[in-house]
């Protein structure tokens, strides 16, 4: 069996555009975390920024400062992590069926 490089190539060029397309659409993957029951909701897209930090009222006292800056870390902190899974979700379903299962090839630096 004969090693295609001009095969392998279109493979990696293919897989190159469409790890591009999938950075593009994963801008608009948004989730969700929430903290204290959902009085602290934060909103992340899928590169990891977030998007809408929302408090409720009720936490805007002073002597609830440091708990509402805990639920905050809670919120977004779970928005991120969620965000990351949509992401490498997607860039999998991209690029599915691409490459090679070729053993030690590792692509989870590209979120794949």
């Amino acid at each position: 069996m004969a090693f295609d490089i001009t095969g392998m190539m279109g493979k990696v060029k293919e897989l190159q555009d469409k790890m591009q397309q999938a950075q593009q659409e994963i801008q608009h993957l948004t989730a969700t975390g929430e903290s204290g029951g959902g009085l602290v909701r934060a909103t992340a897209n899928g590169h990891r920024k977030i998007l809408k930090l929302e408090i409720d009222e009720t936490l805007l006292t002073p002597q609830d400062r440091d708990m509402l800056a805990d639920l905050v870390v809670a919120a977004v902190n779970k928005a991120l992590d969620e965000a990351a899974e949509l992401a490498a979700q997607e860039l999998k379903r991209k690029t599915s069926g691409l490459m090679p299962n070729v053993p030690g090839l590792d692509l989870s630096g590209f979120g794949a």
